[in-house]
């Protein structure tokens, strides 16, 4: 959703990192291109005239004019700022109230508040452990209620037995009082919504929250809707009076206005993000995370925490020790893929490291999409357990069935064989069987031990460099060195095209390929 806005931002704030000090005359130009990119991404108008009047007395004072490097000054000034408007810290759901804790979602008809409730149950669920019940309170949309009855089948989270005739204040107290004879912890109440905002559903939404006394009011906002985001806020909050929103649809091409505005001209806390079509695509929203996605600084902790969410350690831990060993087959292999396509595909990935969201289009351009991912998985399908052990056995004859079975060509084959055995020697060479890993070397070299560093040594590595590491706390040297707002200009040593992709090589603009995946001879 921020991609475009993401985009301007960093054409911008490149410019000023390459000059060696900034005028009073650069920051206002700098502003103005601020400002503008900020109205092209639908933001409120009052918003950006105040969030570039507190970007101007901040950077136009000695701090930025007379620092040693002005222009990442800026960054780290803007930074700070979308950090403030976006709201300042986390706010998770709140459920500290005598159990059941009633949630109430309002919003228009089709803003994803159905599929949302489920969400948001499946979390409490999963995550906190909650028992949690969910009711449909839309009496007039046909299947409504049948929609989140089966949603609550797929997850595994009841829901409120449906009584024909019932008013939606009815259906809220009936539920409360199941939650409390039920042991419930959380009860989620889905009401009904419109086309646009009628007094209708105004009433209605009162009422219910009258009748059920919620905790929790979240106006469920489809991020596509732009400045009517706002008025829509604005408008519940009058009338029901929110406690936080949640946005849906932030994966798709909206120009993140909406998330910017809200939070500004309503003081209400965006507390979730719908970020996909699955039951699990949703994330507390961290508003300095996602400033960092804007300015292209990547969000390192997101996809450690996703890592963590979406991967077996057991199973990561005897795949790791095969590899050191040298045992590492296609079936290991397959799982490393089906692993990357949990946790969002190679391009979601690479998205949140920092520097790549600048390369975007030449990512666009290259294939990397979850479609390669499939067919490299497809192959090892067509290929007998002994096949996948043993990937020396695969002739021509066996190759030619496999590409027959998988729908795909022996080249491509050929190309998943040879990023097999890349990967098998990387991680070999890195997982400490030889302490003369390219990892182990600069470990060594900085008293570190041998072999592959521990999370813990790296964060002892991050201190020990002058300019730390990308997404790590620095030591004294605070940040990375001059020149380096997102990552160095080169990345060494990444290689270059995809081995085993099927699809075109890396455009020459693309800094050395991927990691770990070794460079053309």
């Amino acid at each position: 959703m921020f991609d475009s806005l993401s985009e301007k931002l960093g054409g911008i704030l490149d410019r000023l990192t390459r000059r060696g000090a900034l005028s009073e005359a650069d920051v206002d130009a700098a502003l103005r291109e601020v400002r503008r990119a900020l109205l092209e991404a639908d933001v409120a108008l009052d918003v950006v005239r105040l969030f570039t009047e507190k970007l101007r007395a901040e950077a136009v004072g000695a701090t930025v004019v007379k620092s040693v490097t002005p222009g990442q000054m800026v960054v780290k000034i803007v930074h700070d700022q979308l950090v403030a408007t976006l709201g300042s810290d986390v706010q998770p759901i709140d459920l500290n109230a005598p159990a059941p804790v009633p949630i109430m979602l309002v919003g228009l008809q089709g803003s994803g508040k159905t599929t949302t409730a489920a969400k948001i149950a499946k979390r409490l669920t999963d995550l906190g452990k909650r028992k949690v019940l969910m009711a449909s309170l839309d009496v007039r949309r046909p299947a409504a209620m049948e929609q989140l009855a089966v949603l609550g089948r797929d997850i595994g989270v009841d829901t409120l037995q449906v009584v024909a005739g019932q008013a939606p204040p009815q259906i809220a107290r009936r539920t409360i009082e199941a939650g409390r004879l039920g042991g419930y912890d959380v009860v989620m109440l889905d009401t009904a919504g419109r086309i646009t905002l009628d007094e209708a559903m105004m009433t209605e939404a009162a009422e219910v929250k009258r009748a059920s006394n919620p905790h929790e009011v979240l106006l469920v906002a489809d991020a596509l809707t732009g400045q009517d985001a706002v008025n829509l806020a604005r408008a519940f909050d009058e009338r029901v009076g929110l406690t936080g929103i949640v946005l849906t649809r932030v994966d798709g091409d909206g120009r993140g206005g909406a998330a910017l505005s809200m939070r500004a001209v309503t003081g209400k806390p965006i507390k979730l993000i719908g970020t996909g079509e699955k039951i699990d695509a949703l994330e507390e929203f961290d508003p300095a995370r996602i400033a960092g996605r804007i300015l292209g600084m990547g969000d390192i902790v997101s996809l450690v925490e996703k890592a963590a969410a979406t991967i077996d350690a057991e199973k990561a831990m005897r795949t790791a020790e095969r590899m050191r060993k040298g045992a590492f087959d296609l079936t290991d292999m397959r799982e490393q893929l089906a692993q990357m396509q949990t946790m969002g595909g190679m391009a979601g990935l690479m998205g949140m490291l920092p520097g790549i969201a600048k390369l975007k289009n030449q990512m666009a351009g290259a294939n990397l999409d979850d479609k390669v991912l499939k067919r490299q998985m497809a192959i090892i399908d067509s290929m007998t357990p002994k096949e996948r052990r043993n990937p020396d056995l695969l002739k021509h004859s066996r190759k030619k069935r496999i590409a027959a079975g998988s729908g795909t060509r022996a080249e491509d084959i050929n190309k998943l064989l040879k990023m097999h055995r890349t990967m098998g020697d990387v991680m070999k060479a890195m997982g400490g069987g030889s302490k003369r890993g390219p990892m182990a070397g600069l470990a060594n070299m900085l008293g570190l031990g041998g072999g592959m560093p521990s999370p813990e040594q790296m964060q002892e590595l991050a201190k020990k460099l002058p300019g730390g590491l990308p997404g790590m706390p620095a030591g004294d040297g605070g940040g990375l060195p001059p020149g380096m707002p997102g990552l160095p200009p080169k990345l060494p040593g990444l290689g270059g095209g995809l081995p085993g992709l099927g699809g075109p090589k890396l455009p020459p603009g693309f800094p050395g390929g991927l990691p770990g995946l070794g460079k053309k001879k």
